[in-house]
């Protein structure tokens, strides 16, 4: 069969799509809603297609498909064979040593100041955000932040002597000694510090402050720094929130349609997946309770059999850079409008919380009933 008549027969369904070259190693990997759809894009003329996409093209032999049953399980599959496989013509995710983190670091002196590095590992008091998968988006916006708090000092550790970044307006004054000038720096750190770690957004505030004046003053070049800069840093703080949320372990089950007969139930604990199997899909022309007895009851017994409840001491794992990609899609998968899942706190799983755990899995079906219902009216 040729490569032609092998993408006529692919099928309208989720999965992942594995691009071979001429000695069968496999140099890409991509997913897609409708593997039949995506594939044949690439066996398509289009100005569109950009360079990389071209040379990708041009040395396609041959390819592979894995089926999944939903769009979700498709994004994750593919995050894990990337990592698996580290095909050639996949940059994102391929290297785990690419990720990047903001790092504030703490001197000896007790003089702290802004970092980039590659390594998590760093000296007691090391304060760090990340991991983050683009080092260029870290690099403008600890630039901005220094240029625009004026904390972007050439001599940090000098006494009495102005350098040359105080004389362009660049710095506050702490390498004069000025104790004023070293209040004001700390107190930029603290601000960047509560805005990364999504507690009040201060420094957003405060260029969205400066945008506004420098409009007003019609210096347009001025405001569309602070608009990019808010842009960038706005970034990072979503990435912090997608750490944080991984970080919280939570036990998450969700239903996805996979036909008009059989849905998905998937249960994720943090951000893998520990548990997926079909079931019968809510009727969206139901009438009456959204929850089928028996829907209801497997998937209140999927929960209990999947999930334990933790130690009341046990920590929190951290989220190493290796897990980043697959928090990024949970978290993304969550924020869609025409998603159904559930969160199962801890205290749902222990005996005398049943009623609790019975009503939010009514919601569950409810939810997704609604959802297809929507999704039925497009």
């Amino acid at each position: 069969m040729n490569l032609a008549e092998k993408v006529k027969a692919l099928p309208l369904t989720p999965g992942v799509y594995l691009m071979k070259d001429r000695l069968g190693h496999i140099i890409y990997v991509g997913k897609a809603k409708s593997l039949k759809k995506r594939v044949q894009t690439y066996f398509q003329q289009s100005k569109a297609h950009s360079p990389k996409v071209k040379r990708l093209i041009s040395n396609i032999r041959d390819f592979e498909i894995r089926l999944t049953d939903t769009e979700f399980e498709a994004f994750m599959l593919e995050c894990r064979l990337i990592k698996q496989l580290k095909p050639l013509y996949n940059k994102k995710m391929k290297n785990p040593l690419a990720y990047t983190y903001l790092v504030i670091r703490c001197s000896r002196e007790g003089r702290r100041r802004i970092d980039i590095t590659n390594d998590p590992a760093g000296q007691e008091g090391d304060l760090f955000f990340g991991p983050y998968t683009s080092r260029s988006t870290v690099e403008k916006a600890v630039q901005g932040l220094q240029e625009s708090y004026r904390i972007l000092c050439s001599s940090p550790y000098a006494k009495q002597s102005p350098c040359l970044n105080h004389s362009l307006g660049l710095c506050l004054g702490m390498c004069t000694g000025s104790e004023d000038a070293l209040s004001a720096y700390n107190s930029v750190l603290d601000k960047i510090i509560t805005s990364l770690s999504g507690n009040h957004p201060a420094v957003l505030e405060d260029l969205e402050q400066g945008m506004t004046e420098a409009a007003e003053k019609h210096n347009f070049e001025a405001a569309a720094k602070y608009r990019d800069l808010m842009k960038t840093l706005g970034s990072l703080i979503h990435k912090e929130k997608v750490i944080g949320f991984a970080e919280e372990g939570r036990n998450i089950v969700i239903l996805e349609p996979v036909n008009g007969r059989e849905a998905k139930l998937i249960l994720v604990k943090g951000n893998g997946i520990v548990r997926d199997t079909k079931v019968e899909a809510p009727d969206t022309n139901r009438s009456g309770p959204a929850a089928p007895y028996t829907l209801h009851r497997r998937i209140r017994s999927a929960i209990l059999d999947t999930f334990r409840p933790e130690e009341p001491l046990s920590p929190r794992p951290k989220i190493s850079r290796h897990d980043i990609d697959e928090a990024q899609i949970l978290y993304s998968f969550l924020q869609g409008s025409a998603r159904s899942y559930l969160i199962v706190p801890e205290h749902w799983l222990i005996p005398g919380h049943e009623d609790e755990l019975g009503e939010a899995v009514e919601g569950l079906i409810a939810g997704y009933v609604r959802a297809q219902s929507g999704a039925e009216d497009l």
